[in-house]
Parts: structure tokens; sequence; C-alpha cells
């Protein structure tokens, strides 16, 4: 299939799959006719598990080492399980430095009087120092 069909089978937009295709992650037939590149359902299955490892926050290398490990019928599961606990890790920090955000420019909003005057904390907190 061409790589219109395989993006929209694989819920991915056509630059994404072409993207994933220059850099190895999916290696599509080459029509040799035309020069296009050719998408079997095995590639469409893998552009799909790229997208939802993706979607997870997995990065490329991440997704790459998945694929491996995906693709490796003698792995271990533990090594999936510690990838998969260290994203979570990932999340965790970054869900806490998200909260610890978020506190703060809600500390700022309650301390600004919002009025029609010039004096503002939070104007004052973002250039001080």
């Amino acid at each position: 299939m061409n790589i219109g069909m395989a993006a929209k089978r694989s819920g991915l937009t056509v630059k994404t799959v072409r993207y994933y295709a220059n850099i190895g992650m999916v290696v599509p037939a080459q029509d040799g006719r035309t020069g296009y590149r050719d998408y079997s359902e095995d590639d469409v299955a893998r552009l799909q598990f790229i997208g939802k490892a993706r979607r997870f926050d997995f990065s490329i290398d991440e997704c790459r080492e998945l694929l491996s490990l995906y693709d490796d019928q003698d792995r271990s599961s533990s090594e999936v399980k510690a990838l998969t606990l260290e994203k979570i890790k990932a999340i965790d920090a970054k869900l806490a430095e998200l909260q610890s955000l978020r506190d703060q420019l809600n500390f700022l909003a309650k301390t600004c009087h919002g009025d029609n005057r010039p004096d503002c904390p939070i104007l004052d907190a973002l250039k001080g120092g």
C-alpha cells in the first residue's frame, strides 16, 4: 500500500510515517517501477506499535528497544517490564514537576489583585532572580 494508506491505517500522519521510514524504524519495500515505498500489513502493525509507544512518551530510542524486544521471540518479559517501570518513574517525576509549577502559579494568581493597579506579583515573580 502507499504511504497515505499506511498513514491512515496506522493512525499517523504521512510526515510521521515518512520520518519513521527514513530513520529505519520501518523498512517498506521499494516499488521497482516507481521507486515509491510499498507498505505491508506488517509495516502498518509496526507503525501502530510505534504510535502507541510514542503516546506513552517512549522516546525514539526506547521505541527501537521495544521493537527489538518485540521482534525477539526469546526475550524475557522482565526486560520489557523494567523499561516500562523506568518510564513510569519518569512520568511520575514529570507529574511532580508539573504539580509544583501549578501550585506556584496558583499561589501567584491568588496574590495578584487583578485590578487596575500596575503592581503585579505574577510579573514580579517572573522577572525576579
